[in-house]
C-alpha cells in the first residue's frame, strides 16, 4: 500500500514525476500551497489586485477560481457563452455548471453571450469567416481574446488568469518547437504583461498535471463538464498533447522538465535573442478602443464588419 509522505495514511494520489504520494486531505493541502508557490515565484499578481477568472465550467477553470479563494484573493469570474452546441448542449450545460459553481462558493460571476452582444454564435461566425471550410476554433480564440480583454479593462481588474494547466502548456510549446514560432515562443510562459489596453495573463496552473487537476476537482466535489468542445476531436492539440502522453509514459516527469527547461532557457537567453514582444507599440482600435497591430480595426471588429455585410 503506498503511504502517504506527510502523515503516513493510505495515499489516494501518487505523483511519479515528483516522487509523492499523498493522502486526499494533504493533496487538497498541496496543491493551494503550490499555486500560491507559483504565484509568488512569477510574480503574477498579489493580495491588492483585483483578479479576473475566465471560467468555462471545465475542471481546470473551476478548480483555479476554488483555489484562487481558497488562497483568500479577490477573485470573480467571467464566462463566455458561445453558443456551442455539438448535439450535447455544451455551451448551455458549461454555464449552468459555472453558475451553479458560483451560487454555492457565493462568488461573483460575469456572464457575457456573444450570440446576444454581438448577434451570432461562434459557429455561425466561423462560417461567416471561412465560408463553411474549417473549425471554428480560430474564429473562437479571437473572441474570446477580445471579450476577456474587453471585460477585464471595462470592469477595471488588474489581472486575468485562466486554467491552463501543465498538458495544455506543453502541448503549445511542443508544437511552436515544432514549428519554430519564434513570436509565440517569445510569448509563451506563466505571465503576460500588461500593457495599453491590455490586461496582464497569467497561468497560476501551468504546472500542474492534467491528472493532478482532475483529481483535485474530483476530491473538493467540484462538479464540471466532462465533455471536450465538440470541435476539439482531431485538433492538433490533441495530437500533440496524445503524443507527450507516450513521452509522459516511458520517462515520468518528461512533460515539466521539458516546459521548465524551456522557461530557464528563455530567462537565461540560451536560446532567444532578447526583444520586446508585440505588446508594445499597440494601436488602439477606432471601433473597440482595444490594443491592436493593426493600422486600423482590430481582427475582431474586421470579423464583425464582415459578418454584418454578410447577412444584410
Amino acid at each position: 500500500m503506498m503511504k502517504c509522505k506527510k502523515c503516513g495514511g493510505k495515499a489516494s494520489i501518487h505523483m511519479r514525476q515528483h516522487k509523492l504520494a499523498l493522502c486526499k486531505d494533504h493533496f487538497l493541502e498541496w496543491i493551494p500551497e503550490q499555486t500560491e508557490r507559483f504565484i509568488k515565484k512569477y510574480r503574477m499578481f498579489n493580495r491588492n489586485e483585483k483578479i479576473l477568472v475566465a471560467v468555462s465550467g471545465g475542471k481546470d477553470s473551476l478548480s483555479l477560481w476554488d483555489i484562487l479563494a481558497r488562497l483568500g484573493y479577490q477573485a470573480d469570474g467571467l464566462y463566455l457563452g458561445l453558443g456551442i452546441d455539438g448535439g450535447i448542449g455544451y455551451s448551455h450545460e458549461s454555464q449552468r455548471l459555472t453558475e451553479k459553481f458560483a451560487q454555492e462558493n457565493n462568488l461573483k460571476l460575469h456572464i457575457v453571450d456573444v450570440e446576444k452582444e454581438y448577434g451570432h454564435s461562434i459557429p455561425v461566425l466561423a462560417n461567416i469567416s471561412h465560408r463553411g471550410h474549417g473549425k471554428p476554433c480560430a474564429v473562437c480564440g479571437l473572441a474570446k481574446r477580445h471579450e476577456m480583454n474587453r471585460i477585464a479593462r471595462d470592469l477595471g481588474y488588474d489581472v486575468l488568469t485562466t486554467g491552463h494547466n501543465l498538458d495544455d502548456e506543453a502541448a503549445v510549446l511542443f508544437g511552436n518547437t515544432l514549428s519554430w514560432s519564434s513570436d509565440y515562443l517569445l510569448r509563451q510562459g506563466p505571465v503576460l504583461p500588461e500593457s495599453d489596453g491590455l490586461a496582464r495573463k497569467v497561468k497560476p496552473l501551468c504546472r500542474f498535471y492534467e491528472r493532478e487537476m482532475t483529481a483535485y476537482a474530483i476530491a473538493r466535489g467540484i462538479e464540471y463538464i466532462y465533455e471536450e468542445c465538440p470541435f476539439a476531436v482531431g485538433s492538433q492539440q490533441i495530437f500533440y498533447k496524445e503524443a507527450l502522453n507516450q513521452l509522459e509514459t516511458a520517462r515520468p516527469g518528461a512533460k515539466l522538465t521539458f516546459y521548465i527547461k524551456f522557461l530557464d532557457a528563455k530567462q537565461s537567453g540560451e536560446l532567444f535573442i532578447s526583444k520586446e514582444t508585440d505588446r508594445k507599440n499597440l494601436n488602439a482600435c477606432p471601433e473597440c478602443g482595444q490594443a491592436t497591430s493593426a493600422p486600423g480595426l482590430c481582427s475582431f471588429c474586421r470579423l464583425m464588419e464582415k459578418a454584418k455585410a454578410e447577412t444584410q
